[in-house]
């Protein structure tokens, strides 16, 4: 069975985004020249990303206007505005609990779920998320979009691995 997995960066104080949606505050506390960089070895278990408008919005016109940066991932956005699908492109309207689940079960590699906070917390309150890779920036934001809502009950995880570079925390957890 695929995993569902969390790969995001977040402030210390659980923001994805400050209150205008901006993210240009995902940096380090300096110019620390060993950063290492963990997304490649991500990405090569992984042939799904799913993500809200927002989130797809935000990279399709912000940070690569130019090109789709997840060309080699089936993506799927979860709208409700009528979009056209491209080659690798899905915009669905349909509830992403169940094509979560129907994916899960589908032959293929790891599903990324890549943002944003309303799809991750809809997820994580039926308890889909098999692994969380959490990125903790050290700012703290104070308002904006927070990550975690509000659950049902409590999620077990279990640290996986740590490590920190730059004054960023990277933390690997899974469901225990």
């Amino acid at each position: 069975m695929r995993k569902v997995i969390l790969f995001i960066a977040m402030s210390l104080d659980g923001y994805i985004a400050d209150e205008n949606g901006g993210v240009d505050w995902l940096r380090g506390q300096g110019d620390d020249q060993e950063v290492p960089d963990t997304y490649p070895s991500f990405i090569q278990n992984i042939d799904t990303v799913m993500m809200g408008w927002n989130t797809y919005h935000q990279v399709a016109t912000e940070l690569s206007p130019n090109e789709w940066v997840y060309k080699d991932l089936q993506s799927y956005v979860f709208t409700h505005r009528n979009q056209k699908d491209t080659e690798n492109i899905k915009f669905l309207s349909e509830d992403p609990i169940q094509v979560v689940k129907d994916l899960k079960n589908e032959q293929g590699k790891d599903i990324w779920i890549c943002g944003g906070a309303s799809l991750v917390q809809q997820l994580e309150q039926e308890n889909l998320i098999d692994q969380y890779y959490i990125t903790i920036i050290p700012t703290l934001l104070g308002q904006g979009t927070q990550l975690f809502g509000k659950l049902p009950k409590p999620i077990d995880l279990r640290l996986i691995k740590s490590q920190n570079y730059d004054g960023i925390t990277e933390l690997i957890y899974e469901r225990r």
